[in-house]
């Protein structure tokens, strides 16, 4: 997959792009976890969330952070990385000028960065958050949530706790009705679903839950 650098706020932000063969495919953006431990866009969960809209058709790009790999600048605890997610995103829509549908899919920090996102852009349409850390970061700008998505978490997980997920749900639901949220759980699973089967259920979630709302998508339009 082509190798790209996007001009970013703080200099050139290094990422892999896959573009989709139908005109006016959906597109995607995904979000690597903490590149203070070690997060890239090469990590296990972030590249195959990437390989999985990619198969369903999306154009889609992942990218490093500033700071990381060969993206320049230095780590800002996350107004700087919103911003590259930003910067991230033009780019992605200028070269998918007609595309039916935006997403942004994250892995934990990455989740929080792209919840953010979302509060900021209108044209995204739906997410996938792996892990929200919402134990470790405020999410109450989640006021309210514009879209539905996906959350997935391991209840075993000992980054996350999945006690704050739990009741992040209950406030997405709490704003947009028993449908706001899609929560799956993943009996027995850490923060990086390393056990076997693990990764490829939560991918099995991901993928149906592309399906379903893209087939809701269609129909409204």
């Amino acid at each position: 997959m082509p190798e790209i650098m996007i001009t970013g706020p703080a200099g050139r932000l290094e990422g892999r792009y896959k573009h989709a063969k139908i005109p006016g495919s959906p597109i995607a953006l995904i979000l690597h976890p903490n590149p203070q431990r070690g997060g890239t866009m090469n990590n296990k969960i972030s590249y195959s969330l990437f390989q999985t809209f990619a198969e369903r058709g999306f154009s889609t790009l992942r990218f490093n952070f500033r700071g990381v790999g060969r993206s320049q600048g230095e780590f800002s605890h996350g107004e700087g990385e919103l911003s590259d997610a930003a910067s991230a995103l033009d780019w992605l829509q200028s070269v998918n000028p007609g595309a039916s549908s935006v997403w942004v899919g994250g892995f934990s920090f990455g989740s929080w960065i792209g919840m953010q996102l979302l509060m900021r852009r209108p044209e995204i349409d739906g997410y996938v958050s792996i892990a929200p850390p919402a134990n470790i970061y405020d999410f109450n700008f989640l006021a309210p949530c514009p879209n539905e998505g996906l959350i997935v978490q391991g209840d075993n997980d000992q980054v996350v706790a999945i006690d704050s997920v739990n009741k992040l749900c209950d406030k997405l639901r709490d704003q947009r009705g028993p449908n706001g949220v899609d929560y799956k759980v993943i009996p027995g699973a850490g923060h990086f679903f390393n056990k076997p089967g693990e990764t490829e259920l939560m991918l099995k979630y991901v993928s149906e839950y592309i399906s379903q709302a893209m087939n809701a998508q269609e129909a409204a339009a």
